[in-house]
Order: C-alpha cells, then sequence, then structure tokens
C-alpha cells in the first residue's frame, strides 16, 4: 500500500500551499470579470503581484526613499514601485504592464499575462536602480553653491581691504605720534634757548 502510495503521489508532482494559494486568487479574480466589477478584479490580480513580490519589498533597506511599494484604488489599480514606475493591467484585464515615465514619454519594461515574468522584471529594476543609487553616494560630490550666506560672502570678500586699512591707519598714526614728539623737543629746545638768551646777563655771574 506505502508503495502504491508513493506512485500515485510523487514529491516532485506536489504543488506548494503558497502555488495553490496563488491558483485560486487567479481563478477567483477570473471569476471576478463576470461576477464583480472590473476594478475589483483589477485590484485581485494587482495585489497578486503584490503578494509575491513581498519578500523582494521587505529586502530593500530601510533607509532608501526612492521607493513606494504601494497600491492606489483608483479608477485603474496600480502597484507603484517609485515615483515613475507602476504596474497595472492592461485592456484585456488579464496582462500585467509594467510602465515607467521618461521625459519621452511612458515605456514598457515587461508585459506579460503571468504573474512570474512581471515580478522578475520588477525585481531586475529595483536592483538596478539601488546600484545606481550606491554608486551616486560613493562619487566624489562636488558642491555646486556656496556654503556660507551672502553676508559671510561679503565680509570675507572684504576682510583683506579692511586689513590693508586698518594697518594703513595704525602706520598713519605712528607717524603723527612720531611727527608730535619731535616738534615737542624742537620747542622744548628753542624755549630753553630763548630763555637762556633772555637771563644770561643775570645768569652769568653764577657761572
Amino acid at each position: 500500500m506505502n508503495e502504491m502510495r508513493e506512485k500515485i503521489t510523487p514529491a516532485d508532482d506536489k504543488r506548494t500551499l503558497a502555488e495553490a494559494i496563488r491558483g485560486a486568487q487567479v481563478a477567483a479574480a477570473d471569476r471576478g470579470d463576470v461576477i464583480i466589477d472590473m476594478k475589483e478584479a483589477d485590484l485581485a490580480r494587482i495585489e497578486i503581484l503584490a503578494q509575491d513580490l513581498k519578500p523582494v519589498f521587505d529586502e530593500v533597506p530601510a533607509d532608501d526613499p526612492q521607493w513606494d511599494f504601494a497600491i492606489s484604488k483608483g479608477l485603474q489599480p496600480r502597484l507603484w514601485i517609485d515615483a515613475t514606475a507602476h504596474v497595472m493591467m492592461g485592456r484585456d484585464r488579464r496582462t500585467y504592464r509594467f510602465v515607467r515615465d521618461t521625459r519621452l514619454g511612458r515605456i514598457v519594461l515587461a508585459e506579460s499575462p503571468d504573474v512570474k515574468p512581471v515580478s522578475e522584471a520588477v525585481t531586475t529594476y529595483i536592483a538596478e536602480r539601488i546600484v545606481e543609487r550606491q554608486r551616486l553616494m560613493e562619487g566624489e560630490r562636488i558642491a555646486l553653491r556656496p556654503t556660507g550666506t551672502a553676508e559671510s560672502q561679503n565680509a570675507a570678500s572684504l576682510q583683506p581691504a579692511a586689513n590693508s586699512a586698518t594697518h594703513a591707519q595704525s602706520r598713519s598714526g605712528l607717524y603723527d605720534m612720531a611727527t608730535t614728539v619731535v616738534c615737542f623737543a624742537i620747542g622744548a629746545f628753542i624755549g630753553a634757548g630763548g630763555m637762556l638768551a633772555l637771563f644770561w646777563e643775570k645768569l652769568a655771574p653764577l657761572f
């Protein structure tokens, strides 16, 4: 009996529970196209893709601010990867379209009715963007704007002129002081000579 069971259900043919749940979700989304609103069906498929990508989202560094990783439930549900890239459903409501908005318009990065190819394309896109950011962070940064304020820059530019003016004023002050001392000394000698000449007759007998 055990040998018969091994032949009927070999280990290689077993599906994981996650794969079975995903298949049930896809089937429910297919039925939803007829039973419920198309928007709900699109949202169901987007959530299936988000669930498949969740392990990838969890591995992205938390300090990297460029990622959104969010589902928008508007008229057309989208899985946002970052500010320019997202996944939405095609017009047939069964095809995933991974697109990115650029300056030249919208480009399609991946398109498939299956989850796996689109999930792999999103994973590759995330990896490339992380590597690109790492290179930018590790490269040499050249500041294109002055770090100080305009007032500080003006003060710095005027500092040499101010130093020169201060030095010139110091030299002028020393020169004026020396001139005053010399003039005072000359005046003192002249006054002493005049006094000596005036009182020479009275002072001569003392000598």
